[in-house]
């Protein structure tokens, strides 16, 4: 029997299920290969001793249905930017990618299926570069990889968000309130347009498009007359002001990335210090976005990329990435999937159709 590794990386995203339910089920119906699965992405692997788990029919059946992943996930531990502890206590970061190939190779995998998003492909194309079978499936809320035309979770995510807006939009009514409602997307701000574009917003506020605040003033008192009126806006995590710089924490001690989050209580703070006189109201979505259940769009996207990963793994086409374009399910090397970050063009339809809709960027 041959022996195939499945890695879940980066946040946890709804569909990811379905995709190691989509390679375990069309794997098995070959009766040739034992599929396994790494804890918490290659910390698993690399961990001593090793947390993989053999993946059975009991384990995986009926998980597409379920958010997260069995396997768990972790969006510290980049083997390119492994935390490590110098001799004066400080963190500093390694590439461990190396001592990862070798273990992966030990421990007799055939071939490696990588679940991920932009960093988990980038860890994907390291490895094939040192010779592991390795095949990548997209994975982001985000919609920030730009070899696929969409990604599983970021339809979930945007119902999520919209069903969500859609709440506020009567408060805001009701009270003659600003209410601003911030979303995922770190760089990338399809998730805040699309929310904004099906939830009818008045303001959208993304990182491709810095804003100006007395832009996104002037929208505002064009809704209100005689202290009457209420706005709608949908800002991203990753937006920012311009010459302004982008909302978050330091970064963890175990993590290269900056805690973005918050962004929603600066804009107001600008607002309110710019003489916005109405009513503001700050609701962060957070991690609600990435959670529960995946609508049906991305059980299916996320089914059929598991099968077309395994395809790919049984007819030996590695350093490959599942990927969905003009509605067809193939792959793209991995040096081509890493290669662009995929953001939201501000002068594609999408943008001008939301302005020629009277939605304001703040620009």
């Amino acid at each position: 029997m041959k022996k195939l590794l499945i890695c879940t990386g980066g946040g946890d995203c709804p569909g990811l299920n379905a995709v190691i339910r989509g390679i375990f089920k069309s794997a098995k119906k070959t009766k040739e290969w034992e599929i396994y699965g790494s804890i918490e992405a290659f910390n698993g692997v690399m961990a001593e001793p090793t947390q993989i788990i053999k993946l059975t029919k009991s384990k995986v059946g009926g998980i597409h249905v379920k958010g997260g992943t069995i396997l768990k996930t972790t969006n510290k531990g980049n083997p390119l930017q492994f935390p490590v502890q110098d001799e004066n206590g400080n963190i500093v970061f390694e590439d461990r990618t190396d001592s990862l190939a070798k273990k992966i190779k030990s421990l007799g995998f055939d071939a490696v299926i990588n679940i991920g998003g932009d960093g988990s492909q980038k860890i994907s194309k390291a490895l094939f570069d040192l010779g592991v079978p390795i095949i990548g499936v997209p994975k982001t809320i985000d919609n920030d990889l730009s070899a696929t035309d969409t990604t599983f979770g970021f339809q979930t995510a945007v119902q999520i968000a919209t069903d969500s807006f859609d709440k506020l939009v009567t408060t805001a009514e009701s009270h003659h309130r600003v209410m601003i409602m911030e979303v995922m997307g770190r760089d990338a701000g399809w998730i805040a347009l699309h929310t904004a574009i099906a939830g009818g917003a008045e303001v959208c506020l993304i990182p491709e498009i810095p804003y100006d605040i007395e832009k996104v003033k002037e929208k505002i008192d064009s809704r209100y007359e005689k202290g009457r009126g209420f706005v709608n806006i949908v800002i991203a995590e990753g937006a920012k002001a311009k010459n302004g710089q982008v909302f978050g924490t330091e970064r963890e001690m175990v993590s290269e990335h900056l805690r973005l989050g918050g962004v929603a209580f600066q804009l107001s703070a600008e607002l309110k210090a710019a003489g916005c006189k109405p009513e503001i109201r700050e609701t962060v979505l957070g991690h609600i976005q990435r959670g529960g259940t995946p609508v049906g769009y991305d059980r299916v996207l996320a089914t059929m990329f598991g099968v077309k990963a395994f395809e790919l793994v049984r007819d030996g086409k590695f350093g490959q990435m599942v990927s969905f374009k003009n509605n067809d399910y193939c792959s793209v090397s991995l040096e081509e999937a890493v290669k662009d970050y995929n953001v939201v063009d501000k002068e594609g339809f999408l943008v001008q159709g939301a302005k020629a809709m009277g939605m304001s960027f703040g620009d």
